[in-house]
């Protein structure tokens, strides 16, 4: 996989003109997310649009419910035959295996563990949810992985421990992923993209630094850069 592949575009807009606009000045994107607000306002053609295009698509509506509910949304979710899907690890391991279980063709099953907008604070006071970050992500991630799903969401941050536990082929696919100078917005545990894909990322979804730029095409060139030459901060998380 080139450096390339492994930057999945987030399509953060509300509607397909825009889509359409952004894909038109970004012809290095081969990965792009389709989150609840695109696929809410346009539905399931849009999926069909964007493979005709030769886009793989990972479609990002963390399915969280009961798991009869989470079984019949994979099954109908996977006939789309987007590249991957995703469920809340919070739903618990039946509802993953069930999820699993309804999985067709091609499509992989990933587990979201802890939003990267949640900080410890958010985890122990408001979810009631004890110990530090990481430990909740990797206990959620060896539940996903008991359930057969094929990897998670997690912050770059959480990626070495998880792949020393889990092995390298369960898949990490992390948000929470910023060029070096570039705000944070809403997001806690972030990573520069050098330092993600050292970490051992498989795919860095990023959406804001390439979307909101005045040259996309641009953006997404200098993240490239960043990924491939050789600009690495180390221990130093740059934001």
């Amino acid at each position: 996989m080139n450096s390339a592949d492994k930057i999945i575009v987030a399509l953060d807009f509300d509607s397909e003109e825009e889509v359409i606009k952004l894909l038109d000045q970004l012809p290095q994107a081969s990965f792009v997310k389709v989150g609840m607000e695109l696929f809410y306002s346009t539905r399931s053609g849009l999926i069909s649009r964007l493979k005709d295009r030769g886009l793989k698509v990972f479609l990002d509506l963390k399915i969280h419910d009961i798991p009869n509910t989470a079984y019949g949304a994979v099954s109908v979710l996977s006939r789309l035959e987007c590249d991957m899907i995703n469920v809340h690890c919070a739903g618990g391991l039946e509802m993953m295996q069930r999820a699993r279980e309804a999985l067709q063709g091609d499509t992989k099953l990933i587990g979201v563990t802890q939003l990267t907008s949640t900080s410890r604070q958010v985890l122990n006071q408001q979810l009631r949810i004890e110990g530090s970050v990481e430990e909740c992500v990797l206990h959620y991630a060896h539940l996903a992985k008991q359930a057969g799903l094929h990897g998670v969401v997690c912050s770059p941050r959480e990626v070495r421990l998880l792949k020393a536990e889990l092995g390298k082929e369960f898949l990490a696919v992390t948000p929470g992923v910023r060029p070096r100078g570039d705000g944070l917005q809403d997001q806690k545990r972030v990573m520069a993209p050098k330092d993600a894909v050292l970490a051992g990322s498989d795919y860095l979804v990023i959406g804001r630094p390439i979307t909101k730029s005045n040259d996309p095409a641009r953006a997404f060139a200098d993240i490239l850069k960043e990924i491939e030459g050789g600009y690495y901060e180390g221990d130093h998380h740059l934001i």
